[in-house]
């Protein structure tokens, strides 16, 4: 049988039982309570972009020699030597040497197929090429015919950069926060909604060097002394995303 100190105790025992019980359930609606009220608020989630278009400044183009032999040792003494010619022709043209670099170096065995019959080996292909910047790009046209003229036979492509493209990702980023603004103003005219702040804003983008172009699409022979090369124009594009708080 229970004595009444017990029965006492276990009633004292009831409420701060209670007491706790309350104080862990009001704990988490408190941590809450700001986030909440960041959700109770009217957003405006909106993405823009700009664009600004600038001259290339450099040129990076792709060339080599490709020779052929019975022996791989001759195919590669005949690569070097026509290789070296091309290397001095793009030196005496104005390109640096930290401006050619090897881009790729191949020996491979040649074979001739003929139905019905086994392969038929027919010596040795090498392929050096290298990939040149071109940072004055009056002196392109020229690199390329002098380097031909010295014995290159392959000219993979080339691709238009900028050597410093940070003033036209700015220009772009200027144009893309004014195209967000003035979707902001828009929305908030259509809905009768006032913008109270800026709550986040992201970017997204930016300058990427254009991928090689075959040189066929991009020069043009006009006489027969000098290949003339257009660069045309770079587009560089931002994109911005934010967040704005609104209040009627």
């Amino acid at each position: 049988m229970t004595s009444f100190a017990a029965r006492i105790a276990s009633a004292a025992l009831i409420p701060a039982a209670l007491g706790g019980a309350f104080a862990l359930a009001s704990a988490p609606a408190m941590a809450q309570s700001a986030p909440d009220a960041a959700f109770r608020a009217t957003t405006f989630s909106l993405a823009a972009h700009g664009e600004t278009n600038v001259a290339p400044d450099m040129a990076t183009i792709t060339l080599g020699v490709q020779t052929d032999d019975m022996t791989a040792a001759g195919a590669l003494k005949a690569n070097g030597a026509r290789m070296n010619q091309v290397m001095a022709a793009l030196r005496k043209a104005g390109i640096a040497d930290r401006d050619i670099q090897t881009s790729n170096l191949n020996v491979n065995p040649q074979y001739v197929y003929e139905q019905n019959q086994p392969p038929k080996f027919n010596g040795y292909q090498v392929t050096n090429q290298v990939t040149v910047t071109v940072r004055d790009l009056t002196k392109l046209g020229q690199a390329v015919d002098a380097t031909v003229s010295a014995g290159a036979n392959t000219v993979s492509g080339i691709a238009f950069g900028l050597q410093n493209p940070q003033v036209a990702e700015d220009a772009a980023r200027v144009a893309a926060v004014k195209a967000l603004q003035a979707k902001a103003d828009l929305y908030s005219r259509a809905t009768g909604y006032k913008i109270v702040r800026l709550v986040n804003l992201g970017e997204g983008g930016g300058y990427t060097p254009a991928p090689p172009m075959p040189m066929y699409a991009m020069a043009k022979r006009e006489s027969a002394d000098s290949t003339q090369v257009a660069g045309g124009e770079l587009k560089v594009r931002i994109d911005v995303n934010a967040t704005y708080e609104v209040a009627r």
